[in-house]
């Protein structure tokens, strides 16, 4: 990071929702998202293509709003909560694409396996709240293949193809908070 003033920012867990959907039956989606995360991003001034970022959700936090199938994810079948109570995101690099757009690289790690990805990233702006707190706001989207990580369930069709996609969309909206440094 350079010699200029470091900002730091926390992700506002009110105002962000970390989702993400999967093919069901190879026809339609199941949505979810994770209830319980926090994350930091360090940047020169205001310059979030200088971010340092740093993310963990807690993979008991799960909630697709259905009891059952969150008891599912939530199982060595899927999560292995007991064992793997994290998943975490370190941003090593934020391409600026211009027209506030950015590629988001970094490492994944989702049950103690670790991959890089490319997220896209589209930048909403700054703004101050009526209490006087400086907000930045994001949309995060992308695409990871789920096997990669050891989340292999699945159970086979009668008429072909399977239960669960492979491919898992992320769709994340992040509202980030300036600390007060």
């Amino acid at each position: 990071m350079s010699t200029q003033e470091v900002t730091k920012w926390a992700i506002d867990p009110s105002h962000s929702k970390i989702g993400f959907k999967v093919k069901h039956l190879m026809i339609s989606n199941v949505l979810g998202n994770f209830k319980a995360f926090e994350g930091q991003v360090s940047t020169v001034g205001n310059d979030f293509a200088t971010s340092i970022i740093t993310f963990s959700l807690d993979t008991a936090s799960v909630d697709t709003e259905i009891a059952d199938r969150d008891a599912h994810l939530k199982s060595v079948d899927f999560f292995d909560v007991e064992k793997f109570p994290k998943i975490t995101f370190e941003g090593n690099g934020l391409k600026d694409l211009g027209d506030d757009l950015y590629d988001l690289t970094g490492n994944l790690t989702i049950k103690g396996v670790t991959h890089p990805v490319t997220l896209s990233v589209e930048y909403g702006g700054i703004m101050a709240d009526p209490w006087g707190n400086v907000k930045a706001g994001f949309s995060i989207t992308g695409k990871i293949k789920r096997k990669e990580w050891g989340l292999t369930w699945n159970a086979a069709l009668e008429t072909g193809g399977v239960l669960v996609g492979e491919e898992v969309k992320i769709n994340c909206d992040v509202e980030l908070v300036k600390s007060a440094n």
